[in-house]
């Protein structure tokens, strides 16, 4: 890919895309701005369809929230079954690869640790599995555990059509698990699609539209998961901005131009929050693909001759996070914004895991779910 100038007229040297997926990040500088836009809530955007309506946690217990007790049966209605979005802020829980295909106990034993030991509401899903069946396995874990999913649509680096049975067989089992629409918060159409070039962004902006299309009868949104740097090398992508029911972010400040350490990473992440806030007409926002590498790799590579990637590194990065609970609550629209941790082991994405490859945590990780 063409290296592009920032503002500021650094030249940043993009990562090469390797076998595995390689998370790249560019961060212009802030331009200052802020938004108290509230839009519509998470619900409301997803006006189409009536059946989705949310609770606030506050006033009484709603799903995934920590004091949520999950039915023992599959309730009629989404009614009143969601947490309202002004309630999730703050770290939200991990981002997962599936490209292992666990099996339904590694996927259950898995889901429980992090909603038990780090307090986790939601999940998000990276990579693909194929297996038949798979996506159900999910479901089956989430409810389990008490997790809410954030579901993907992987594209791969192929330039391969697969990306359609993919989303085939995901519709068949939001639409037909009687389950699904209980723990999927929402579906992710692809993983950096605008970044990896896998769609030009007015294609991608119907795909969006015809997937909220078909998901409407069970209430479950769609979203895209990317860069900003994704979104503004064409031209912002508004109309994939404005296709999408709430905004997934790929933070990964590790990759700018600007980076040196974990610790001094904020001023990179305020930069593209305070992007999305400005494009983004007030809808909810997460950070979802989101760390620091303890370790480079190959695929891994730092575009700063401060970057430093570190344990250290990678732990004061989370601590920064959490010492900004206030400011992603105030700052980001609808109730503030949440976080996701990219990712949960090492064994699903080298360096970025909480876990090491030994299955021990790299470093003590247990931040706020509200402040």
């Amino acid at each position: 890919m063409t290296p592009s100038l920032n503002a500021l007229g650094l030249l940043l040297i993009l990562s090469l895309v390797s076998a595995r997926h390689v998370p790249r990040s560019y961060h212009p500088p802030s331009d200052g701005s802020r938004s108290s836009s509230s839009g519509q809530p998470l619900s409301g955007i997803v006006g189409s369809v009536p059946s989705v309506t949310t609770s606030d946690s506050s006033s009484s217990p709603c799903f995934p929230s920590a004091n949520f007790q999950m039915p023992s049966s599959v309730p009629s209605s989404t009614h009143g079954w969601w947490c309202s979005a002004v309630t999730e802020y703050a770290f939200l829980g991990f981002s997962y690869e599936v490209t292992a295909c666990q099996s339904a106990s590694k996927l259950k034993s898995d889901f429980a640790d992090m909603k038990n030991t780090f307090g986790s509401r939601y999940v998000r899903l990276y990579g693909a599995c194929d297996t038949d069946g798979f996506y159900d396995d999910i479901v089956d874990a989430a409810w389990e555990a008490g997790l809410g999913v954030h579901a993907l649509i992987w594209f791969g680096f192929d330039g391969g059509d697969q990306w359609m049975s993919r989303r085939d067989a995901l519709v068949s089992s939001l639409t037909g698990n009687p389950k699904a629409k209980f723990v999927t918060r929402g579906v992710q159409f692809g993983s950096e699609p605008l970044f990896d070039n896998v769609l030009p962004h007015s294609q991608l902006a119907s795909q969006v539209m015809s997937l909220k299309s078909k998901l409407s009868g069970v209430g479950i949104p769609v979203t895209v998961s990317e860069l900003a740097f994704g979104y503004q090398e064409r031209g912002g992508a508004q109309d994939v901005l404005e296709a999408i029911d709430f905004i997934n972010v790929h933070m990964l400040p590790f990759f700018s131009a600007l980076a040196s350490t974990g610790s001094a990473a904020w001023p990179l992440v305020e930069a593209d929050m305070n992007w999305f806030i400005k494009q983004g007409n007030g809808k909810k926002i997460y950070f979802d693909e989101n760390g620091w590498p303890s370790a480079t790799s190959p695929g891994v590579q730092p575009n700063s001759d401060l970057a430093l990637a570190s344990v250290a590194s990678e732990e004061e990065y989370f601590t920064l996070l959490d010492s900004h609970c206030e400011d992603l609550k105030q700052q980001g629209p609808q109730g503030g914004v949440g976080w996701f941790a990219h990712i949960y082991s090492d064994n699903q994405e080298p360096g970025y895991g909480i876990y090491n490859t030994a299955g021990r945590k790299k470093f003590p990780f247990k931040p706020r779910t509200s402040c």
